[in-house]
């Protein structure tokens, strides 16, 4: 997917008691909640479409997608226990990365905010929080529970630096 696939004209908003009923009562789901069945290629693909329609000042879409399958999640997951063992992490943060095995799938969204913009560093962070919750709704509405997970390899720079070295497989 490339920014220009989110080009086209949006149309005028419409009221939808049907959508305004679905927020009322979404909640995110428990990490060990989230197992098979996991959306199809197709539905992954409209996620990422419906997740990345949100609002980004200067169209710099500051954020990016990695998508895990089973295989690299599990490769993530090893890199990061390693990662954490180098770093004296503690057994409640190695802990965390159990986070990782339920979910079929794993849509990481990893903010990349280009500093020195005149859309401050603060909004294209928003911007990417944005995305979070759209791929939420996404996933929803197409029936599967979804869960927006933090834990310390989120905020880690050599852990974000895995990211990108870890695909879908």
């Amino acid at each position: 997917m490339s920014p220009s696939d989110l080009s086209t004209a949006l149309p005028l908003p419409v009221r939808s008691q049907e959508l305004l009923s679905r927020l009322a009562v979404r909640r995110s789901a428990s990490a060990q909640l989230l197992t098979l069945p996991g959306p199809t290629d197709a539905e992954v693909e409209q996620m990422l479409l419906l997740g990345a329609r949100t609002p980004d000042h200067g169209k710099l879409f500051p954020w990016r997608f990695v998508i895990l399958g089973p295989r690299s999640r599990a490769e993530l997951s090893e890199a990061l226990a390693a990662l954490g063992e180098t770093q004296n992490r503690t057994g409640k943060e190695i802990a965390s990365l159990a986070k990782l095995a339920n979910p079929p799938l794993t849509i990481m969204v990893v903010s990349t905010p280009i500093e020195g913009h005149k859309v401050p560093v603060w909004e294209q962070q928003l911007s990417a929080g944005a995305v979070c919750m759209n791929l939420e709704h996404a996933a929803n509405a197409l029936g599967y529970s979804a869960s927006w997970i933090t834990d310390w390899y989120s905020y880690d720079p050599a852990a974000v630096a895995l990211f990108g070295e870890i695909g879908r497989a």
